[in-house]
């Protein structure tokens, strides 16, 4: 039964790292909905199944990614045209932020990790997100942003530390305000949550690599991990499609209507 609650919310952190709708807040409203054991599924569950999204981020970017890093020795002076060296530099200075917020949190991110903060935040973005729906122009490609507009929409990303607002809800959100395509705007998003995923995904696993565990949770931490990556690889993949035909509504009303029943639920 604990094998199969671990692949559940595996399950649930592939659909929702991507689709802007917040995985933070899923796990936590899972584990408090359904009463799943908080010390076992806690924190360093959480980045287990990060770890499986960042898999299937790597493995479905894995062209784009291999161009940027061919890339590296042209950033410092790229020539006019050259995309994957100037999206180096737009990833890096969208970066920052993260680095900043992320650095000067520390534990006070523990405190905002409640149903009563998702409900907020969740009906918060999705109104913002249809606002930007209806004022973005949605007219520009990725190759047209430039490094201020990289670093707004890093600062929408860092914003995402907050559970509930969702880095690729947040990031999409601003870049459609900004004018990018719904699918641009997607891509940049998920190409820009690399380096971070990579960076706290790499810091927990040094705070847990003193921890005895024993093998149940390493089958847990497993199962996790797998869930999330297959299903996170669908759902980018999905996803991307899916921008391309049809607007954020969809979500956009999900958040609403989940921030509410978490209301409800909190009120009884």
């Amino acid at each position: 039964m604990v094998l199969l609650q671990a692949v559940l919310l595996g399950v649930v952190q592939g659909l929702t790292e991507f689709l802007p709708v917040s995985s933070s807040a899923h796990l936590i409203l899972a584990r408090a909905f359904f009463g799943f054991d908080g010390e076992r599924f806690g924190l360093p569950f959480d980045v287990a199944c990060h770890a499986g999204t960042l898999a299937a981020i790597l493995a479905y970017f894995r062209r784009d990614l291999l161009d940027m890093l061919r890339a590296v020795p042209r950033a410092w002076a790229p020539a006019e045209g050259d995309g994957p060296a100037r999206l180096i530099w737009l990833v890096v200075i969208g970066t920052i932020p993260a680095v900043i917020a992320g650095g000067l949190a520390g534990d006070a991110i523990d405190a905002v990790r409640s149903p009563a903060v998702i409900a907020i935040t969740l009906g918060a973005g999705g109104l913002l997100m249809m606002l930007a729906e209806k004022i973005g122009p949605q007219t520009r490609g990725g190759d047209t942003l430039s490094l201020g507009e990289a670093l707004a929409i890093g600062v929408a990303q860092a914003c995402a530390l907050v559970p509930g607002v969702s880095r690729s809800g947040a990031t999409i959100t601003l870049g459609l305000v900004l004018g990018l395509r719904r699918e641009a705007a997607a891509r940049f998003s998920f190409l820009l949550s690399v380096p971070v995923m990579v960076a706290a995904s790499g810091l927990e696993a040094l705070k847990l690599s003193g921890e005895p565990m024993d093998a149940l949770t390493v089958q847990l931490f497993a199962a996790g991990m797998v869930a999330s990556g297959v299903v996170g690889y669908l759902t980018i993949r999905f996803f991307l499609r899916y921008l391309a035909a049809n607007t954020l509504g969809v979500f956009a009303g999900y958040r609403i209507a989940l921030a509410a029943v978490t209301a409800v639920w909190l009120f009884l």
